[in-house]
């Protein structure tokens, strides 16, 4: 089995309003104005207040190169992994003392909105003085999903070494992704969603001395599952162009909610011979509202389940794939669930879902 110690974010130091990024998109999207007026409730609708990006508004106004876009990427990867990692190892609202990085064992980071060989892994691990002998994990074009796949993989390796570490990190700059010539809708609902940010999870193996007595409640991983639709590869994910990334983004997420995810969900519950009614919080990497409306109307009983997911897209956006580890940031130092059970669950390209079963325990 695998605990959940502890969490961290870094936050993009531009704060985008929704009524800022709504001006800014009546200014430069490629359509007509009637066309544009249609399409502008969509905002409004979204029940997001504020996203957060790596560029400030004026980037978007003008044309920029594939490589201008990478290097950004690059530059800012590293500087936000390093903050996450630092933010997760020192939290001291869920660790009794501070972990160093040469503690880590491994280290698995997930990103799909810029490219890098070395991995940009390999780049925060030398600012962090890891050990030579980390074992990492670099995983590409997971997309949405790859927070949740992220936590799956380190739970399937800490089964395999009970007695070491695992560091997630997840980052995702989908800002750098926006094409202003780009008159689809799919980019549109891009400019929507889509947010910028960083995350960092630690996880430990059941006899690994990381793990802290103290009588604290942590989730750890009972059960993972991931499972993906075959010939769906237009749904969700990147076409990679001249000038960089454009959105793949189809309107059907919402429906596949309720068929593919349900079919996996209620085999999942079947499998682990969990009820839905003793689950008390879905951690739930919220898409967008309609896809959390989607995953209620899958539900027998869904009243707050979702109040964290809804918390954070309506904060945050949709960050892609660290998203999902914000609401469990947000759970961890919020709720103390003994005896409790969760799911974990997040979307993405392929296209696939991704389930995990979280139980509180005390360490």
């Amino acid at each position: 089995m695998a605990y959940i110690l502890s969490a961290g974010v870094s936050i993009p130091e531009y704060r985008i309003r929704q009524e800022q990024a709504e001006e800014m998109i009546k200014d430069i999207f490629p359509r007509s104005e009637r066309e544009i007026e249609r399409l502008l409730p969509a905002f409004k609708n979204s029940q997001i207040k504020e996203r957060q990006f790596v560029v400030p508004l004026e980037w978007f106004k003008e044309d920029h190169a594939f490589h201008e876009r990478n290097q950004l990427y690059e530059h800012e990867a590293v500087t936000h992994a390093v903050s996450a990692i630092r933010n997760c190892l020192t939290n001291n609202i869920l660790l009794n003392q501070q972990v160093r990085p040469e503690k880590i064992d491994c280290v698995i980071f997930a990103s799909s909105t810029g490219i890098a060989t070395p991995s940009i892994d390999v780049r925060f691990m030398n600012e962090l003085n890891f050990r030579n002998d980390t074992v990492r994990m670099p995983i590409w074009g997971l997309g949405c999903v790859a927070g949740a796949c992220s936590l799956s993989r380190a739970y399937e390796w800490l089964q395999a070494n009970p007695e070491k570490s695992v560091l997630v990190v997840c980052l995702e700059f989908c800002s750098l992704a926006f094409q202003k010539d780009d008159h689809r809708k799919s980019n549109f609902i891009g400019t929507v969603l889509f947010g910028d940010g960083a995350a960092s999870v630690l996880l430990a193996g059941d006899r690994s001395p990381l793990i802290q007595k103290g009588g604290r409640q942590v989730p750890k991983i009972m059960a993972a599952s991931s499972k993906f639709k075959k010939n769906a590869l237009d749904v969700m994910g990147w076409e990679i162009r001249e000038k960089g990334f454009y959105v793949i983004f189809a309107k059907s997420i919402p429906r596949l909610v309720e068929t593919f995810w349900k079919h996996h969900f209620k085999e999942f519950l079947n499998k682990t011979e969990v009820k839905e009614g003793d689950l008390s919080y879905f951690i739930a990497h919220p898409g967008g509202i309609k896809v959390l409306e989607a995953y209620e109307r899958v539900m027998t009983e869904p009243g707050d389940k979702l109040k964290y997911s809804r918390e954070i897209l309506h904060h945050h956006g949709n960050m892609s794939s660290p998203t999902v580890l914000y609401v469990l940031k947000k759970v961890m130092e919020e709720q103390q669930m003994k005896g409790k059970q969760s799911i974990l669950t997040a979307l993405g390209p392929g296209f696939s879902s991704e389930l995990l079963l979280l139980e509180w325990k005390s360490v």
